[in-house]
């Protein structure tokens, strides 16, 4: 151990197979085993290439392959979400709870004292309380989205199986009362998938909350400083230990800007090019490419918009189809539409960069607020609409952009706006505001005592779990 202490402890991770739960179980590996803990990280063998990099190098963690079980139309070559379909997310939970006896074997086998599961694992408890292993559910999502989605007092006064949107466009009963006090309508719709149950299984919800109530200790991606109010309704609810990672904040990015993109960059003023990217599993529709584009046009800003599109399409086909005639030409110089990968974290370190427009992943708000990229929030789906009440409204350190109520319909205009509030009326209340508290929270994120303590808070109580 860090201390100097001889026992070793051994920790499984078992994530969800998406990348953007696969991410943090490997960034709460990394600091774990800073402080002498073994692990092992369960993943399907496809995944193993992706991301045997991401681990530290002399850490003592060890990919260990498990099998996904052979179902009926889910593809067996793939091993994560990345390039499934809503219908082959639900075969592929299907799959998951067939997982039971290799994962019994296998937890019997490496005998460790803890194990870290994601939401859809939620039958590890039990199958570990047989083994004598102490169960941790590690939830990615921020405490603001597992408090408002996946806690028991959801369902007080709910009269039907699921709540309705009416239902979710309200906090549950005894919710924290700060800056964030209803959904929209389109928003609330969005999150009813998560009370659905598909192909006979469990839903989302019912996973979820069976793992918090059956698990020794809930383990959040958070901290009090963030999210203060919500960590505590989560307590409430459950009545049990619930620890903190931290958010997790990135290492500083380690490579070298491609040359292209430090080219391009160098050639606009310090702070004033507007980079926009969405995750690598959010794709937009055809009207909100075509505003999105606009808007960014009509700032008058320089900018770098990256679009993903799904797998098979031909990503320069569907964008001469979807933006106006002649857009490329008329942004010639002054803005970039790029479909595919690029090194979002070392753009944005760029000096040229000053404003990121986002999907209000958390990862992404991290490494904007780690930065000095002004906040513009665009959520589309699920946690997002939470995170982004989150920043925009509790931290007050981001600007979202505003949507129509019942379908969620955004325009030029609306990101036009939203962009100005945080580049171009910089010395009106609002700018000056955003900014000061987007300081506060960069501060907070890259000072490395205060994370560094957060991880040594959490390795303290889990020798404490009972």
């Amino acid at each position: 151990m860090a201390g100097g202490e001889a026992k070793e402890i051994h920790a499984v991770m078992f994530p969800y197979f998406a990348f953007g739960h696969i991410s943090p179980f490997i960034q709460l590996s990394n600091k774990l085993s800073l402080h002498g803990f073994r692990i092992s990280f369960l993943t399907p063998p496809g995944n193993v290439s992706r991301i045997k990099s991401s681990f530290l190098v002399t850490s003592t963690i060890q990919i260990i392959p498990i099998q996904i079980p052979k179902i009926q139309g889910l593809p067996p070559h793939l091993h994560n979400t990345s390039e499934m379909t809503p219908a082959l997310h639900e075969l592929l939970k299907e799959a998951v709870d067939l997982m039971q006896p290799q994962i019994k074997t296998l937890l019997s086998e490496l005998r460790p004292q803890f194990v870290f599961f994601d939401f859809a694992h939620h039958w590890v408890p039990k199958l570990c309380s047989q083994l004598g292993i102490k169960t941790l559910s590690f939830s990615v999502f921020s405490a603001i989205s597992g408090a408002y989605v996946t806690v028991p007092a959801r369902f007080i006064g709910v009269e039907t199986e699921e709540p309705t949107v009416d239902d979710l466009k309200k906090p549950p009963c005894s919710y924290p009362q700060t800056s964030f006090t209803s959904l929209k309508a389109f928003q609330a719709q969005d999150l009813s998938y998560v009370y659905k149950s598909f192909n006979g299984r469990p839903a989302v919800y019912h996973r979820a909350v069976d793992g918090f109530n059956s698990c020794s200790a809930i383990v959040l991606k958070s901290c009090n400083e963030m999210e203060g109010p919500y960590i505590d309704f989560i307590k409430t609810q459950y009545q049990k230990p619930v620890l903190l990672t931290g958010p997790l904040t990135p290492d500083p990015p380690s490579g070298v800007l491609d040359e292209k993109w430090a080219t391009w960059l160098s050639q606009h003023p310090p702070k004033s090019v507007i980079f926009c990217s969405f995750g690598s599993e959010t794709f937009l529709k055809d009207d909100q490419l075509k505003e999105l584009a606009t808007g960014l046009e009509l700032t008058g800003l320089p900018f770098i918009l990256v679009v993903k599109f799904p797998g098979g399409v031909e990503a320069r086909a569907e964008l001469d189809r979807v933006l106006p005639k002649g857009f490329m030409e008329a942004i010639k110089g002054r803005g970039v539409v790029h479909s595919g990968w690029v090194q979002q974290q070392v753009i944005l370190a760029h000096e040229s960069v000053g404003c990121c427009i986002c999907h209000s992943g958390f990862s992404s708000i991290m490494e904007a607020l780690m930065n000095d990229c002004q906040l513009v929030l665009l959520p589309l789906k699920g946690d997002q609409f939470l995170n982004s009440k989150l920043v925009a409204g509790d931290m007050k350190a981001g600007v979202e952009v505003s949507r129509r109520e019942e379908d969620g319909y955004f325009s030029k205009e609306n990101i036009k706006e939203a962009v100005e509030t945080v580049m171009v009326d910089v010395d009106k209340e609002a700018g000056v505001s955003i900014r000061q508290n987007h300081m506060k929270w960069k501060d907070f994120l890259l000072n490395a005592e205060i994370q560094d303590k957060l991880i040594s808070n959490l390795v303290e109580q889990l020798k404490a779990v009972p």
